[in-house]
């Protein structure tokens, strides 16, 4: 841990669901900062806090700790800003990659962004056909600006 370097991208086309499981994710910001976010999750029985810094290009710092889900549960609850994130999100493992495609649900209703992390911000995957435009570096998209803004304000 330490780094990471993560591409999203519109998704448009549902084709992938038939072939991939999900998760429900609960998750809030303690911390929404460029400089810095903190980011409480649940997901099924696991909860992590996870610290990142600032994106440039693709990558950022990343540092994860699992926590109690006691813990996570009432930091939700009380401590984090406000609407939360609920999505269900969905691995699919496509050639040497894992796809993590984020259904929204709440305020960021009909919002699906699939997230690739990379060894490197040049390296070279396979693009599946249902994946639509790259929105890496809007911040927009990132999930700490979807609490301040939900996609239901601003989606065309």
């Amino acid at each position: 841990m330490g780094e990471e370097i993560e591409r999203k991208f519109l998704v448009n086309d549902m084709i992938w669901r038939s072939s991939a499981e999900g998760l429900r994710y609960r998750q809030g910001f303690l911390s929404t900062v460029p400089e810095r976010t903190v980011r409480v999750r649940v997901a099924g029985p696991k909860a992590w806090i996870t610290v990142k810094g600032k994106t440039v290009g693709a990558r950022r710092e990343e540092f994860e700790y699992e926590v109690p889900l006691g813990d996570a549960e009432r930091m939700l609850d009380t401590l984090c800003i406000h609407p939360l994130i609920e999505k269900v999100r969905y691995r699919l493992i496509l050639g040497l990659h894992t796809w993590e495609i984020d259904v929204f649900e709440g305020e960021n209703a009909g919002l699906i962004i699939a997230e690739i992390e990379l060894g490197s911000e040049d390296e070279v995957f396979e693009a599946p056909d249902w994946l639509g435009s790259e929105v890496t570096g809007d911040p927009r998209y990132f999930n700490s600006s979807l609490v301040a803004n939900p996609y239901c304000n601003w989606r065309r």
